[in-house]
């Protein structure tokens, strides 16, 4: 099934080698696109606008990017970096539990560290959710979906439970649900606690205080998988009065 906006795919994804004052402009055209196609949605929002946006003309966005579906992958693209390189700053088999969680949210909430930018390719990947091109299942296939399996399968080490239950799953989904709750809710954030995200110093304590609330989360998951189910009779002989 091809989606309604579906971006066609191009040789031209990474743009041509850019001119010596080429990567002022490329990076104007790619933060403006990011905004616009934040607010307007990819159908809606012309070349002609981008170029505006960005100083410059319409030609220089068939320079960097090909053409108008370039510029919108470059962008949607910017917060996400190769997986594997995530992965190894948490899968490694002589990191702690919570070495692997502190590498985890490192990688997660580094983009954080971009203020404006940031909250603004996380309006755009809300957008892209909402008015789908093929971008946002192409994401969950190539990134998100192995960066996944590679929590779970540090959690299942860690655990000593298999890799492909759904325990180990719904755990990771929990882990990460901490550090997607900061991310998308940003604003919320910014709105009742500004301080809370203000500086530097405040993401590493965010960074910090999910990984003590990871642990105790996995630490509950280890207590209840060593506990046997228990039967009802076994329960109403542990409830009857001495």
């Amino acid at each position: 099934m091809i989606e309604k906006n579906a971006i066609p795919t191009s040789h031209a994804d990474e743009g041509r080698k850019p001119r010596s004052d080429g990567e002022q402009s490329r990076e104007r055209l790619l933060h403006s696109a990011i905004r616009l196609f934040a607010e307007q949605g990819y159908a809606k929002t012309s070349t002609r606008e981008l170029a505006q946006a960005a100083g410059t003309n319409a030609a220089a966005i068939s320079y960097y990017f090909g053409d108008k579906a370039g510029l919108y992958r470059a962008a949607f693209a910017q917060q996400s970096p190769n997986p594997q390189d995530n992965i190894a700053l948490y899968e490694q088999p002589h990191f702690t539990l919570r070495q692997s969680l502190e590498g985890f949210y490192a990688q997660l909430l580094a983009p954080m560290q971009q203020g404006e930018i940031a909250r603004d390719c996380m309006r755009l990947w809300c957008r892209e959710m909402l008015e789908p091109t093929g971008l946002w299942a192409r994401e969950i296939d190539q990134n998100i979906r192995p960066e996944h399996e590679a929590l779970t399968r540090v959690l299942a080490r860690h655990l000593g439970a298999p890799d492909d239950s759904d325990d180990m799953h719904r755990l990771a989904f929990s882990i990460a649900s901490l550090a997607l709750q900061h991310m998308v809710g940003a604003e919320v954030l910014q709105t009742l606690r500004p301080q809370l995200l203000e500086s530097p110093q405040a993401i590493d304590t965010w960074l910090a205080r999910m990984t003590d609330y990871a642990l105790a989360m996995a630490d509950v998951e280890r207590q209840r998988l060593a506990i046997p189910p228990s039967t009802p009779t076994a329960q109403r002989q542990a409830e009857r009065p001495a």
